[in-house]
């Protein structure tokens, strides 16, 4: 019997981990495990899911590899399949292996479909020499000949008060691009010769470099979405479907129309995951007891999207929409088109800016929309201001809380009660060094080149302070993203799209409307043309909202497609 070998020469032997609540089947499983493969691989042997999960993420700080996972599936708390899914995301390329009774084998097939599970084992396995050691060779022996050599990451060099800086940094952490940061300071650093050695000065900042070392000075995001392997180019000009906006509504559609067989093509403008994709905790998503960040949903969303063929294009700007005959054809900011039989727009809503002065000319420079998670760690040990009282806000809330010295919340109104769901509002007095600051807001801000300070009043005394600050984050409003639709599809007074019933007028059909048939439920005034998600007029703004209207909006689409 030939045993799979790690590459020659690592520095560290890769682990094989092992899960079961039960120890003496945990010690059993360890011991097989060693007698046959001690030699090239550390064993590492847990209790529980959460106790594996702590083991792999040690692992992973220390730089070193996983090549294989094998989990029981029947443990407390957290099941097997529920541990390889988090693991997934650690160690994206070792084997996974769910232990099974009999009884279980529906549970292994599920795992198939959930984590890509490369094989199950039936217990008992003994004699291991039939049925444990044949299949882990062959697991480690895939996994050895795989391509396994460390991402080649991106260098961004700029200043942390250059408003492209951020722009660059946070485009490319919210398209999973990986990336170092190299910040220019008045010392002799690093970034000086990285950008000495690119060709380039700080008025060139930021600057880019390429995994194959080409530099790129000021990068526009389609140049760097093109540079970094982004897709921006459809394969083909005709689709069943084009889904435009690639936040939870979209990629909900997307998932769906690619797993029931329609050519769906997704159209983003900057990144997946809309405003729920910079959420750094989501905590009241079906599934997802423990929470999960909105990285970690866009990022499991893309991959079963991509998993289903639905093509993603990134960077495209949609300027318009028309019918042309059944086609319904979209048009690129470049001029470029894009047909389909079929159109969901899913685009979402942006923060309102806010309109104090000094604010404006410090955007991306100590003044921000939305949270970015790239900025946590350069908040450590300051004042963090975060204006709004919606879930966003209170999510952003706790995430700073575990990097700045102090956050401050706040809220125009007098509690957040109305605003912000009950679990997050329980959260906010745990850390202790979350303060919200209710009946406050801002109305100036001021500094040389970046924020230096902020004008907070109360709305109800009237009185104004003045506070030092270098940070603030804003989440307040929704502003739909549909001038660009105006005059070919319905809206309501505030740009919210309308659908479905909201239509009918008392002759029970839209206005200009030429079919027999009533909209659909999600339909809007251009047959053929559905909306789902935030843009949507009267919309819950709740991720799984969004998420349910985009797989609704594909079933209407069916709808639409057999009866045309």
């Amino acid at each position: 019997m030939t045993t799979a070998l790690p590459d020659a020469g690592r520095s560290t032997r890769p682990s094989i981990l092992t899960v079961d609540d039960d120890p003496s089947v945990s010690r059993a499983v360890a011991r097989d495990l060693r007698r046959q493969y001690g030699e090239s691989y550390r064993i590492v042997r847990a209790e529980s899911g959460a106790q594996a999960l702590e083991a792999l993420r040690e692992i992973k700080l220390r730089g070193e590899e996983v090549a294989a996972l094998l989990a029981d599936y029947r443990m407390p708390q957290m099941s097997g399949i529920e541990f390889l899914e988090e693991a997934m995301d650690l160690f994206p390329v070792a084997k996974r292996v769910l232990l099974t009774a009999y009884a279980d084998t529906d549970a292994a097939i599920q795992a198939i479909n959930v984590v890509d599970l490369d094989h199950y084992l039936l217990k008992p396995w003994d004699p291991p020499e039939q049925k444990l050691y044949p299949v882990l060779d062959d697991l480690l022996a895939s996994w050895t000949a795989a391509d396994r050599q460390p991402v080649r990451q991106v260098k961004v060099i700029g200043h942390r008060w250059s408003a492209r800086s951020y722009e660059v940094r946070d485009f490319l952490a919210r398209n999973a691009v990986p990336f170092r940061w190299y910040e220019l300071d008045d010392t002799d650093c690093e970034a000086k010769r990285l950008l000495a050695a690119a060709g380039h000065g700080e008025a060139d900042i930021p600057v880019v470099v390429t995994p194959e070392g080409q530099p790129l000075a000021c990068p526009s995001d389609a140049e760097l979405a093109a540079r970094v392997g982004l897709t921006t180019t459809p394969s083909t000009d005709f689709y069943d479907l084009i889904v435009i906006g690639a936040g939870p509504a979209g990629l909900g559609a997307a998932v769906y129309g690619g797993s029931e067989g329609l050519r769906t093509v997704l159209v983003e403008r900057l990144a997946a995951g809309g405003q729920a994709g910079t959420s750094s905790r989501i905590e009241n998503y079906l599934g997802f007891p423990d929470g999960v960040s909105g990285e970690q949903l866009t990022e499991r969303a893309r991959r079963q999207a991509q998993k289903f063929n639905v093509e993603m294009l990134t960077t495209r700007q949609v300027v318009s929409l028309e019918p042309r005959g059944s086609a319904r054809v979209v048009r690129f900011d470049d001029g470029t088109e894009l047909s389909a039989h079929t159109v969901i727009l899913a685009t979402g809503v942006s923060y309102r800016s806010l309109q104090a002065p000094g604010l404006g000319e410090l955007a991306g420079r100590g003044v921000y929309y939305g949270a970015s998670t790239t900025e946590g760690p350069n908040c450590k040990d300051q004042d963090v201001y975060l204006v709004g009282g919606a879930n966003s806000a209170g999510q952003a809330a706790m995430y700073f809380s575990r990097h700045a010295k102090r956050v401050v919340l706040v809220v125009r109104g007098d509690s957040l009660e109305h605003s912000m769901s009950r679990y997050l509002i329980d959260q906010l007095a745990g850390p202790g060094n979350i303060e919200v600051m209710t009946c406050t807001e801002v109305v100036g801000g001021a500094g040389d080149g970046h924020l230096e300070t902020l004008t907070l009043r109360h709305n109800k005394t009237g009185e104004s302070t003045t506070v030092p600050a270098s940070w603030l984050f804003a989440f307040i409003g929704a502003a739909p993203r549909t001038d660009w639709l105006n005059g070919i599809v319905a809206r309501d007074d505030n740009g919210f799209v309308l659908a479905g019933p909201d239509l009918v007028t008392e002759g029970g059909l839209p206005a200009g409307w030429e079919l027999e048939r009533p909209p659909y439920h999600l339909e809007t005034s251009l047959p053929g043309v559905f909306v789902a998600g935030d843009v949507r007029a009267d919309s819950v703004k709740r991720v799984a909202s969004a998420v349910g209207e985009g797989a609704m909006a594909v079933t209407l689409v069916h709808r639409y497609l057999e009866r045309s």
